[in-house]
């Protein structure tokens, strides 16, 4: 049985540091090109290759992502 996974990213207090997507081993995340409120590039999810790991949320120093798991 396959797992699924997908983040949510709370854009508007994420600080763009980067963390996240270092720590993510499927290349899932990366820095959006847009800014959010406060001008930061934030983290959002490029690919679907996601198995909801949660590393990604663990590292985050501003607990601002939100996994989520699927098995299918």
């Amino acid at each position: 049985m396959a797992i699924k996974g997908a983040i949510v990213v709370d854009i508007e207090y994420c600080k763009g540091c980067g963390v996240c997507v270092g720590a993510c081993p499927q290349e899932v995340i990366r820095l959006s090109k847009k800014v959010n409120g406060k001008g930061y590039n934030f983290a959002e999810m490029q690919n679907d290759a996601c198995v909801g790991c949660s590393n990604c949320a663990v590292v985050c120093p501003d607990g601002v992502i939100t996994v989520y798991r699927l098995k299918v």
